[in-house]
């Protein structure tokens, strides 16, 4: 790292006119700058403790790290029957699985399938002489997916970039003064530093270009579906990325322009450096139900897993490296966070805002093997936190197991979930996949889509039927635990399962959606790999002969969305992908969110949860012989119904808070459920074994 500083006075003020030139983004005023550095240096103070402990443990692992030249120096393995053999698997995945395709062809304007006919045809002609370099045919590839603007449809790059992520030692966010964008830096790796560098100092340009332009054209390079996720990708992909899915940075190092903590204007040269990620939650080329529910975006997981190993090295011990790791015991990774089971995946804590004092649970992951203790684990934490209001935020969440996602929505509502439904684009390899499991030989249930891929042929139909993924059973079996309101935080990395969760949220009306971007990342399927669509034809024995499906070279993959979301509600049928969800409200970040914990964030969603009405529904039953006594306690409710194992036993008309009610003939262990009205709409709903 090199770093230089120029302090004269007339240097600085030439530095401040050339930032104020670039079109969004202007330094900060002095007496903000100086309280900038003044939040940095107690943000710095708090933190000096916890960084001391890691620091071993950080420095440990950042000592595999190795600059990028050396480490591209080893890539370069594929011959060119291995390079032809990818880009016809490519094509079959693209033209027999790919269920967008008509979709982004539309929309975007591109043609992938020629990319790579004309790539192949090119590669026909090419000897192991006079081929390119392979670091050039990555690169084509990439873009060749990257152009569907679809981050579950990826060429998944092989040895020695699988598993590997490029990065730089800090994190750059973004934040608005009124309307004018600031970048600043929010986290450096334990024990890195620079003249006046760390939380709170604000980057001005990016190897000489206005930071603002520069992260709109990093954004473009990659595949966001709408201008918001372009944007927060882009800015991302600065300072970190996953090697299997994105290629290598070009440059060898960053000059990185900035304005001091103390105002001065400074410049440093930082070098990529590459390391080894934290692994993934789970085997995804396995015949599992896991891998066939998953709804994630790759370049977000394997980010997030990066995060933690680069910054958030104590979840890493406590999830003894493993991802999304269920303890056997609860514990918190900071002193105000409520002890969890899943450190990796939830933080869950009170926050006072200026509105009053609500529960705040953040997910960062819907990635992990059993949905249900997920969802029991969300269960438990909203039940310690205040019942008058539950922020649930997800931003830069990129998705996981979909029943993990749709499980959880029933305990913040009383109305039934409706599943999103999915559809395979109807293909002779489809159906040949859907006719082998169609009877479930394996755990992997494509029964439901059969019969109507089976007649696409006779009706040309160009979808099958859309059909649940998410057993309804399952999404409905505990239903309403947290009755008070509630109200999510999203942004423009929410993708996948995540947005099918935020889909799910707005069509069952559960509460307001608060958006720091103007919409989601708008990724609306189910995604499956090169090998798991493999797998499928070859299991179970004996393996079909004529599978299209080859093995791919070097640990090389392929994903593709294999099945489209729909909405339900109000917009019934219409798909997620490139739409995504749009927020109720838009908050922009502060400096003060981004440096000072999200404060002005959380201030509003307290400001939106204050305006909701707080209702209660407790019951609490008693047994005298066969007779069970019901007391209710109810607050903006004007009538009840009761049913036992539902079938309805009574309805009463509340005058007042509390009511008693005795059900004669009634039977130990049957379900008691609990539906409160308010002007004729269900509004809270509570069950339990009496």
């Amino acid at each position: 790292m090199k770093a230089t500083g120029k302090k004269a006075a007339a240097k600085k003020t030439a530095a401040r006119k050339s930032s104020a030139r670039q079109e969004p983004a202007k330094t900060a005023t002095g007496a903000k700058r100086a309280a900038r550095a003044s939040v940095a240096k107690r943000t710095r103070a708090a933190a000096s403790s916890s960084r001391t402990q890691r620091a071993a443990t950080t420095v440990a692992a950042q000592a595999a790290a190795v600059p990028l030249p050396d480490f591209l120096g080893s890539a370069g393995t594929l011959t060119l029957a291995q390079r032809t053999q990818l880009v016809e698997q490519a094509l079959l995945l693209l033209e027999q699985n790919y269920v967008h395709l008509p979709l982004k062809v539309a929309m975007h304007a591109v043609n992938p399938l020629q990319r790579l006919r004309v790539m192949r045809a090119r590669m026909e002609r090419q000897t192991a002489a006079t081929m390119g370099p392979e670091w050039i045919f990555h690169r084509e590839m990439s873009s060749i997916f990257h152009s569907v603007r679809d981050l579950h449809t990826n060429y998944l790059l092989p040895v020695p970039f699988a598993g590997k992520i490029a990065y730089l030692p800090f994190m750059i966010e973004k934040c608005y003064d009124a309307d004018v964008e600031h970048y600043l830096i929010t986290r450096t790796v334990t024990g890195y530093s620079a003249p006046q560098f760390g939380p709170g100092a604000e980057v001005t340009h990016w190897n000489g270009t206005p930071i603002a332009r520069a992260v709109a054209l990093n954004g473009a390079q990659f595949a966001g579906s709408n201008d918001a996720a372009n944007l927060a990708r882009g800015l991302e992909s600065l300072t970190l990325r996953p090697l299997v899915i994105q290629s290598p940075p070009d440059e060898d190092w960053v000059t990185l322009s900035y304005v001091g903590l103390d105002g001065s204007a400074q410049e440093l040269r930082e070098q990529w450096k590459v390391t080894t990620n934290l692994p993934p939650m789970t085997d995804l080329d396995a015949i599992s139900e896991t891998s066939a529910s998953m709804g994630l975006d790759l370049d977000s997981d394997e980010k997030a897993r990066a995060k933690k190993a680069l910054y958030v090295r104590d979840v890493v011990e406590l999830e003894g490296g493993q991802s999304s790791a269920e303890l056997r015991t609860p514990a918190a990774v900071t002193g105000a966070d409520l002890p969890t089971t899943m450190p990796g995946v939830f933080r869950a804590r009170e926050v006072v805002t200026s509105s009053g004092t609500f529960g705040h649970v953040r997910i960062f992951t819907f990635s992990v093997q059993d949905p249900v203790a997920f969802r029991n684990e969300f269960v438990r934490l909203a039940a310690a936190l205040p019942q008058n209001g539950l922020i649930v935020d997800v931003r830069d969440n990129g998705g996981g197991h979909i029943f993990a996602s749709e499980f959880t929505l029933q305990t913040m509502t009383p109305r039934r979930i409706a599943p999103e439904p999915v559809q395979f684009i109807s293909t002779p390899v489809n159906l040949r996949i859907c006719r082998r499991h169609k009877d479930n030989p394996l755990g992997i249930d494509l029964g439901p889509w059969f019969d109507s891929l089976d007649l696409a042929t006779e009706t040309g139909a160009a979808y099958s039927a859309a059909k649940p993924i998410t057993p309804e059973d399952g999404a409905n079996d505990i239903g309403q635990t947290y009755h008070g309101p509630v109200v999510l935080v999203t942004d423009a990395r929410v993708y996948s399962a995540t947005d099918i969760f935020a889909a799910g949220f707005a069509d069952h009306e559960i509460g307001p959606i608060l958006g720091v971007d103007d919409n989601t990342g708008a990724g609306g399927a189910n995604v499956w790999t090169h090998g798991l669509l493999a797998a499928l034809l070859n299991e179970p024995p004996p393996p079909d002969e004529t599978s299209p499906y080859i093995a791919l070279p070097n640990g090389a993959n392929l994903r593709v969305a294999i099945r489209r979301t729909l909405r339900v509600g109000a917009l019934s049928g219409t798909p997620v992908e490139d739409l995504g969800v749009k927020p109720t409200v838009v908050h922009k970040m502060t400096e003060a969110d981004l440096l000072e914990g999200n404060v002005d964030l959380l201030n509003k969603a307290g400001s939106l949860l204050a305006a909701l009405p707080h209702r209660r529904l407790d019951v609490k039953t008693t047994f005298s012989g066969t007779t069970l006594t019901v007391a209710l306690e109810v607050d903006e409710l004007d009538r009840v119904d009761l049913y036992l194992d539902d079938r309805p036993i009574s309805s009463e008309d509340l005058t007042g808070p509390e009511l008693s009610i005795d059900i004669l003939e009634v039977t130990h262990g049957q379900l008691l459920r609990a539906d409160g009205y308010q002007a004729g709409a269900l509004v809270a709903s509570r069950r339990t074994k009496v």
